[in-house]
């Protein structure tokens, strides 16, 4: 069972907000020149600042503290020395444990400049993670999720991917169940009140296919063409489900960032 009491939840959310603030410290001061791994040097201080300490450290030996993945990069990019340039999609995947709990949460950036296709390609992922968030509560199922995701993608055109997925949350990173970005409505198991979910969807300008690196972590797109990801902590509620991250402080500090494109916001 995912489901989680009152105080649980709180936790989860506690850790969930340390991950949101780290992202919103990131996007004060994203910007071409910096590298990925000066990225991860400031998330690791932001966390361990605030009582926190990187899930993703040494998690099935993962030598960084948070997931830096530019461009054609879908998920698990290792922070490196290579500077962040004008019209580069930077996605960035954090994790805190904090009090027992675990919040896992990820955002996109564009840096700069960029083709159109490319800000669409962020708009619209963002756009599925909530429309997938909108299915999330009791006594729908999985799929229900899934499909709502998958929908609103590859209506686009766009590539949804099928090897990795969103999952539970708790005392554990990953718990059941699985939340895939693809699937068929009333499938699979079914959602109660107060499961915590990580749903993230992932999401390929092109096809869905990828390619796993021989680093044993970075996963590329097949045709090399670009992938968004952007993922949310939520709990499971009867009638709506209930958002334990927060974007609306990143987006602020985006915002005010002009190295950051933000013209796909709706306005």
């Amino acid at each position: 069972m995912n489901g989680k009491t009152e105080q649980e939840i709180s936790l989860i959310r506690e850790s969930a907000l340390l991950v949101s603030k780290t992202l919103s410290e990131i996007a004060k001061v994203l910007k071409p020149g910096m590298t990925t791994l000066q990225v991860d040097k400031l998330a690791a201080e932001v966390i361990r600042d605030n009582g926190g300490v990187p899930s993703f450290l040494n998690y099935n030996g993962f030598p960084y503290n948070i997931c830096a993945s530019v461009n054609d990069v879908v998920v698990h990019g290792l922070p490196n020395n290579t500077a962040i340039r004008d019209g580069d999609i930077v996605s960035l995947d954090v994790g805190v444990y904090k009090n027992g709990y675990h919040g896992d949460h990820a955002y996109t950036f564009i840096i700069g400049e960029a083709p159109k296709e490319h800000i669409q390609l962020v708009k619209v992922t963002k756009e599925s993670l909530y429309l997938g968030i909108e299915k999330a509560v009791a006594g729908n199922r999985v799929g229900d999720i899934g499909y709502a995701i998958q929908r609103h993608s590859e209506s686009y055109g766009y590539g949804v991917v099928r090897e990795l997925v969103g999952h539970g949350l708790g005392k554990q990173m990953h718990e059941k169940p699985d939340v895939p970005n693809y699937g068929f409505r009333g499938r699979g198991k079914k959602l109660e009140e107060n499961m915590v979910l990580a749903i993230e969807p992932m999401i390929n300008l092109g096809t869905a296919g990828v390619l796993f690196e021989s680093d044993g972590w970075t996963v590329r797109t097949r045709d090399r063409k670009p992938s968004v990801h952007f993922e949310h902590d939520v709990c499971v509620k009867k009638g709506k489900a209930m958002i334990l991250s927060d974007y609306a402080i990143i987006e602020q500090s985006e915002s005010k960032n002009t190295n950051l494109n933000t013209s796909y916001y709706d306005r």
